[in-house]
């Protein structure tokens, strides 16, 4: 099994997952009143939001009041149930903007191979495919906590489907917060590779501390600089 942290913040429940579109929907409702006029304004069609409302209901429970009829002709507003669940969304999203945008693991290497923009980088950790500034030799890759995939060690992908990076490592810490938790990851380096997961994650993968896990990451989301401005071993003629 393996979760992709690099992702856009949901909340998920039965299977179903509740994410930004999904929250787009409910807003235009509690604004226009029907779900049909949301629909219209969002440009979407009234049939497939109609049955999307429906299968998060099934998961989330009642979120869409529906009275027919009356001197206003009826119409829609949401639950209190809608608005915990966009009032939860939104606490994920920031805390999840606000951890991703500081949390990275930085390794210093050296490039030994290069095909364009990309690169061949060796680190104390093993090597590393980044993106890495043309003629630099030495270098600094830093690696976002939310661009790291941690997976199981028995369901590891197959290498072809993409160019990613991969490390396995021993668990030694993982701090939860509301809705997040970061999970730190012994490599066989000082410096800890980190992942920013769910915590529901933490379950469905069953890292505890002291579990073994393969975190991965893709050499497109692995950026790099020189790591000693103006030194003379810095570039390279490559």
């Amino acid at each position: 099994m393996d979760l992709d942290a690099g992702f856009d913040a949901q909340l998920d429940k039965s299977g179903v997952e509740f994410d930004e579109r999904d929250a787009s929907l409910l807003r235009a409702i509690d604004d226009h009143g029907s779900l049909n006029a949301a629909a219209s304004a969002l440009g979407r069609s009234y049939s497939r939001s109609q049955r999307r409302v429906v299968e998060l209901e099934e998961a989330f429970g009642p979120l869409v009041a529906r009275e027919r009829g009356g001197s206003g002709g009826g119409g829609s507003t949401l639950t209190d149930g809608a608005h915990d669940l966009l009032a939860a969304l939104e606490r994920l999203t920031a805390e999840f903007t606000g951890v991703a945008e500081t949390e990275e693991t930085v390794l210093d290497g050296t490039v030994v191979e290069r095909d364009g923009e990309l690169a061949t980088v060796e680190t104390t950790a093993g090597t590393v495919r980044a993106i890495v500034p043309t003629g630099s030799r030495r270098v600094r890759l830093a690696i976002r906590a939310d661009a790291v995939t941690l997976h199981t060690p028995g369901a590891l992908p197959d290498r072809e489907t993409s160019a990613r990076n991969r490390f396995q490592g021993e668990v030694t810490a993982i701090e939860s917060g509301d809705a997040l938790a970061r999970v730190s990851l012994d490599i066989g380096t000082e410096v800890r590779l980190t992942a920013l997961v769910t915590r529901e994650s933490i379950a469905t993968l069953a890292l505890s501390l002291g579990s073994e896990a393969i975190a991965s990451f893709k050499a497109t989301a692995t950026r790099a600089i020189p790591a000693q401005q103006g030194t003379s071993d810095e570039r390279t003629d490559d």
